[in-house]
């Protein structure tokens, strides 16, 4: 396996500094930015492993010699090593009735590390393959565990353990996003419930405002974007991006 790093970008590029990506010789993860640089470097890592090379280090201008407009230069460096656990964000999905399965596949591409908890394991047994799920009787003790800006989505099938871990997340000023599946009526109903919780945080209804659809797959994929743009805010880089 090859890992290609983005080590220096100079103007406008695809992808800042740091961006990876790893080749072996049928497989591809990650990205660099698409297009002929990252076509480039994916040739040069084969190369790379027909040859047994360990490192390589590639200098690319990004003009129209290469087929690409963006008009800067990226350094990338090649070396030869297995892909490194990606230190992701956590989001923790409390309930695997339907939206909850669907919100956990929508999320498993993504840069997030995604767990889909329930108190039933014959619930957590209908989630799609590869979903990471945990079962316990206590689960307000996984938001007590977890990490400082973790995503907390509640979507249980009983309005009292929603806003009992509604009410735990809040407790936590340093969780990066606490939502809640239901209506306005229901927002209404828990802020009389939490007494002396502050609950301008909760996001209730979660993924809302887009669209009138409430089937699970289409809230989910609402709800994931609204997740996914909470747990990788940055600030917005000066340049215009060019990705191709």
């Amino acid at each position: 396996m090859i890992r290609i790093r983005v080590i220096s970008a100079r103007g406008s590029t695809p992808r800042d500094v740091g961006a990876e990506m790893f080749v072996g010789p049928d497989s591809v993860q990650g990205t660099i930015g698409g297009g002929q640089l990252e076509y480039m470097a994916i040739d040069r890592a084969r190369v790379m492993l027909l040859q047994g090379s360990e490192t390589d280090r590639m200098d690319v201008p990004l003009g129209p010699e290469i087929g690409q407009c963006c008009g800067g230069r990226v350094v990338l460096e090649l070396d030869r090593q297995g892909p490194t656990p990606q230190d992701h964000p956590d989001a923790l999905i409390f309930g695997a009735g339907h939206v909850g399965r669907a919100l956990a596949l929508a999320l498993q591409p993504l840069p997030v590390n995604a767990t889909l908890i329930d108190q039933r394991a014959q619930e957590l047994s209908l989630a799609a393959p590869g979903i990471v799920t945990r079962v316990t009787p206590l689960p307000e003790a996984l938001i007590r565990d977890a990490r400082p800006g973790t995503a907390i989505i509640i979507l249980t099938h009983d309005h009292a353990l929603d806003f009992l871990l509604a009410s735990e997340a809040l407790s936590r000023p340093d969780l990066s996003y606490v939502g809640m599946i239901g209506s306005a009526t229901k927002r209404a109903q828990f802020a009389r419930f939490a007494t002396g919780i502050d609950t301008s945080r909760l996001v209730c209804p979660i993924g809302a405002g887009q669209s009138a659809d409430k089937r699970p797959e289409v809230i989910a994929a609402f709800t994931a974007a609204e997740v996914i743009g909470r747990l990788t805010a940055v600030p917005l880089p000066k340049k215009d991006p060019c990705s191709i």
